[in-house]
């Protein structure tokens, strides 16, 4: 099995900046793509950004240019750099982790979410 366990979530004012980490423990035979993605109450989960192994990323329009994805492989951990935060932010941030195991298969693990409020 994989863990997948976020932190740095919190309260920021407008215009701040965040940094969430999240890092994938456990049998792990290779980690191919993480990411983020996020829900506000009362709407569906959105794809904040996500990252291959190989470092190649895709993010959401409403976040581009504002956030940053980057990975550390050796430790099996992604990072999201958040800046100019806007009220829309706010929501509870999920960290993904697709493991590939020894058969190919591909699975994606789920962390338990981590809260990000953005109010003044």
């Amino acid at each position: 099995q994989v863990q997948v366990v976020e932190s740095g979530g919190g309260l920021v004012q407008p215009g701040g900046s965040l940094r969430l980490s999240c890092v994938a423990s456990g049998r792990i035979f290779s980690i191919y793509t993480m990411g983020w993605f996020r829900q506000a109450p009362g709407k569906q989960r959105e794809l904040v950004a996500s990252i291959t192994s190989g470092g190649r990323t895709n993010s959401g329009d409403s976040v581009k240019g504002r956030f940053t994805i980057s990975r550390d492989n050796a430790k099996n951990t992604v990072y999201l750099q958040m800046n100019s935060l806007k009220f829309e932010d706010t929501a509870v941030y999920y960290c993904h982790a697709d493991h590939r195991d020894t058969d190919a298969t591909i699975v994606r693990y789920w962390g338990q979410g981590t809260q990000v409020t953005v109010s003044s």
